[in-house]
């Protein structure tokens, strides 16, 4: 053989990553009986990468699902936009609605009477939010008409039958046929002033979105009964719009704004929940930044895993050097081992990560069946379920910025290695 061809060879097998320098990267990582504290310390340093990915993935699809299981009841129940009037009584709302359902970017709208009275059931006496509505602008709303639990709407608009939620006929101890008497202090006005309104509705419907707030209060009544009863008779509250779009809503506020033909208070439904939502978006971005520092703090213990991983294999470096590798040679290979703690590390999190979040409502049901207690409470939290929606940008952030923690954590290590001659590496046994 030539010393040309061995030459070739030796190029060959130096050349950067080649097979030698995963080999001794295996190596490394595999426990022997006097390294076992350095792999005690890898083994921390990868179950803290493991569990601060998924601790991140699974926390950050709850906050996401969470959003958007809100989003979807408030925007399926309320308007995107809120027509009301400003100087007069709002009693052309049906020609307002034929003007408004005719702009671009609109879906439908529909005029309501709106008023809160108090409840009056068998269990208990509640407060109630009362929504006139026609069967017709009912129907559009598949968050309620989709979700009728008990009854029918059939002939809502011909009777005197009201709509509530199945928390309220819980709380109330009704069902579908039983009468409710509703109370409103704005009754009929006498010679001795204002009387209160008592009078009782069957329930013909028992509807359940989801959302306890909604679920709890919400009372649909016919539309013309509902003016009668509030004493608006021949007007309505106001108009909800619904957009195609509710992410663009802003320019179906304009047009709403321009096309209602009458002075009107015009709002959207990100003015009307901006403090929770910009709430919502605080929460979410803290817990990310607290979180991440269960991953900084694994990736600190690569750092000293790896300082200590060097420190024990000094004659290694002495003799690898000696046998002529390079600097970057021996840097490569602490790197090779630290980097992949980082990398197994960071796949099993993303891989538990998804798994919790695809079955989290059942482990939820099972720690509130071991503990005896109600975990996620409905009347805390709003929603009867606890949500999860894994965003893809968001994963591969938590991935990128997991595996970056941990390469950067194996550089300073590695170079510290690689500094090292055959001579000075001595000096470490």
């Amino acid at each position: 053989m030539t010393a040309q061809t061995q030459t070739e060879q030796l190029t060959r097998a130096t050349r950067p990553f080649a097979a030698f320098e995963w080999m001794l990267a295996g190596r490394y990582l595999r426990s022997r009986r006097k390294e076992t504290f350095i792999s005690v310390i890898a083994g921390f340093s990868f179950l803290g990468i493991t569990l601060g990915v998924a601790t991140l993935i699974i926390v950050m699809a709850v906050m996401n699902g969470f959003r958007a299981e809100l989003l979807t009841k408030i925007l399926g129940i309320n308007g995107h936009v809120l027509l009301q009037p400003i100087d007069s009584r709002l009693d052309d709302f049906d020609a307002v609605t034929g003007r408004l359902e005719g702009l671009d970017g609109v879906r439908f709208a529909m005029p309501f009477v709106e008023g809160q009275a108090m409840v009056s059931g068998p269990a208990a006496d509640l407060g109630a939010l009362f929504r006139g509505v026609r069967k017709s602008d009912l129907d559009k709303l598949p968050l309620v008409s989709q979700n009728i639990k008990v009854g029918t709407l059939e002939g809502f608009d011909e009777g005197q039958g009201i709509a509530i939620g199945t928390r309220l006929a819980r709380s109330l101890g009704v069902s579908v046929g039983d009468p409710i008497r509703v109370i409103t202090p704005r009754g009929a006005i006498t010679p001795m002033g204002m009387t209160p309104r008592v009078k009782a509705y069957p329930v013909v419907a028992l509807f359940e979105i989801g959302m306890s707030e909604y679920d709890g209060t919400i009372a649909f009544m016919p539309f013309e009964e509902a003016q009668l009863y509030f004493n608006l008779e021949g007007v309505a509250t106001g108009v909800e719009v619904y957009a195609d779009d509710p992410d663009n809503v802003g320019a179906v506020r304009k047009a709403v704004e321009e096309g209602a033909g009458r002075p009107s208070f015009v709002t959207d439904w990100r003015q009307r929940n901006m403090t929770f939502f910009s709430a919502l978006e605080v929460e979410r971005n803290v817990m990310f930044l607290i979180l991440t520092l269960i991953v900084l703090v694994a990736a600190l213990n690569i750092i000293s895993g790896m300082t200590m991983l060097v420190k024990d294999k000094g004659r290694d470096i002495a003799v690898l050097r000696t046998m002529g590798a390079t600097r970057g040679a021996v840097m490569r290979v602490f790197v090779i081992t630290g980097a992949s703690i980082g990398t197994f590390g960071t796949i099993a999190g993303v891989a538990l990560g998804t798994v919790v979040c695809w079955n989290i409502e059942s482990i939820r049901q099972g720690i509130s069946w071991l503990t005896r207690t109600e975990l996620f409470s409905p009347e805390l939290y709003f929603l009867s379920k606890l949500p999860a929606e894994m965003d893809s940008t968001e994963t591969l952030a938590v991935v990128a910025m997991a595996l970056g923690l941990s390469f950067l954590a194996t550089i300073y290590p590695a170079w510290r290695a690689a500094r090292l001659d055959p001579v000075e590496a001595l000096r470490y046994e």
